[in-house]
């Protein structure tokens, strides 16, 4: 908002014009989102539209889930996942344009519990192995000013490294893995898909496993996502399911995200939460 003013003052006037009655609060440090979308709980508001990236989002989650204020969402922060997954884009303005035509509707969300009892909630996924010991090697300097390549240095910083295991068990399998995506939407990362076929309008996860300790087998992986083969590879696994059950092997800690933010460690628990949010899905959203 601070570096295109004009830009974001448009997107304000569409959405006014509209009958959104805007009143804005700015955040200023990690929690303030979430205690901001209580505030206006208390005020009666019933739409909280957030400005900001998948974290942001999560914040204003929250502070509001299940209590049937409707959420939406405007491009921000790095990669976008929610506004790519609903056709929002990246442009203020015509994201603006797509929430005066979306309609909020009930969708599940997910609920992680971490091993120090402490639940999150999240709107697009929870990542746990691989991707969240990169979300945790992240350096936010580099964020702030190269955006997503700091996930592209964090990534490559692992390669050769041998990656922590874990159990896992959903949708009636049992399995040792390094990596546990638990998706409510296809995006991942903003620029590719692994969970094919999850929706924010099913009630349920798609689960997609990856076995092996070596990093060096992440390559075949990707390279199975990027053919939208992922799911025929041998090594991974993946199911529908409501529920998610995470145990360490041995004493290495093993970390979970969620919306690319770090939740906590191993042991966890993943399950679903029926209609725990209304959100504003525009009409092509598939």
């Amino acid at each position: 908002m601070q570096r295109w003013p004009r830009r974001w003052r448009k997107a304000v006037d569409i959405l006014q014009r509209e009958g959104f009655a805007i009143t804005e609060r700015p955040t200023a440090a990690p929690g303030d989102a979430t205690r901001l979308a209580r505030e206006a709980l208390e005020q009666g508001v019933e739409v909280v539209l957030v400005a900001g990236g998948d974290g942001t989002i999560n914040e204003v989650l929250n502070g509001i889930a299940g209590t049937g204020v409707v959420l939406g969402a405007l491009p921000g922060g790095t990669a976008n996942v929610l506004c790519r997954e609903l056709g929002l884009g990246t442009r203020w303005e015509s994201a603006a344009r797509a929430l005066c035509r979306a309609r909020p509707e009930p969708v599940a969300i997910g609920v992680v519990e971490t091993a120090d009892g402490a639940q999150r909630q999240f709107l697009c996924m929870a990542g746990v192995g691989l991707d969240a010991a990169v979300v945790r090697k992240v350096d936010p300097n580099l964020k702030r000013r190269s955006g997503k390549l700091a996930y592209y240095a964090a990534s490559f910083a692992l390669a050769g490294k041998r990656l922590a295991e874990f159990d896992a068990a959903f949708g009636g399998e049992h399995k040792r893995l390094s990596f546990l995506l638990a998706s409510r939407v296809r995006n991942y990362g903003g620029d590719f898909t692994i969970a094919r076929g999850a929706s924010l309008r099913r009630g349920d996860f798609e689960v997609v496993g990856c076995e092996g300790s070596s990093s060096l087998r992440y390559f075949k992986y990707f390279a199975g996502v990027l053919c939208a083969r992922l799911a025929q590879m041998k090594g991974v696994t993946v199911r529908a399911a409501e529920y998610v059950e995470l145990r360490p092997v041995g004493e290495e800690p093993v970390y979970v995200q969620v919306d690319g933010e770090l939740a906590g460690l191993l042991p966890a628990r993943i399950w679903i939460m029926a209609e725990g949010v209304r959100l504003l899905i525009p009409p092509e959203y598939r």
